[in-house]
């Protein structure tokens, strides 16, 4: 791994880890542009999610465009209308960390390639982890 890819994979695990205190104490999280690497990370880890689990990889890689906190656009991948994942950055953020389960977020997720990534998607080293289940990973509210 290089020296950048340390780092970028630092700031995404305290990034993550940030994300569950956050939920614990049932507050939610003002973020900025500065996610920009962690989800360029969850888009450049696509095969590393397949090839975790022992799969094939699925091709063509999902299109991939999210809206920053700040309303700018991002994409990466070939644009395509069958197979996309949108909306927007933080919620993608949360679930390529494995702190939402896709069905919790607004996510738009379109064609079997890029449900099947964001059903197991995982940006971080380690063995394959099971996401969270639909309703585990989410702000506590204050009692």
């Amino acid at each position: 791994m290089s020296a950048q890819s340390s780092i970028i994979a630092r700031l995404m695990e305290t990034w993550a880890h940030g994300q569950a205190i956050f939920d614990f104490l049932g507050v939610e999280r003002k973020n900025s542009d500065h996610i920009y690497s962690i989800a360029e990370l969850g888009v450049r880890t696509y095969r590393w999610t397949f090839a975790n689990r022992q799969l094939d990889a699925p091709l063509p890689k999902p299109f991939v465009r999210l809206t920053a906190p700040s309303g700018k656009l991002w994409s990466w991948n070939e644009e395509r209308e069958d197979e996309y994942v949108e909306g927007e950055a933080v919620e993608f953020c949360q679930v390529v960390t494995q702190t939402r389960n896709v069905k919790d977020t607004s996510l738009n997720v379109s064609g079997s390639n890029a449900a099947k990534w964001m059903s197991i998607a995982q940006c971080f080293a380690g063995p394959p982890e099971t996401p969270p289940a639909k309703g585990q990973r989410m702000i506590k509210k204050a009692r």
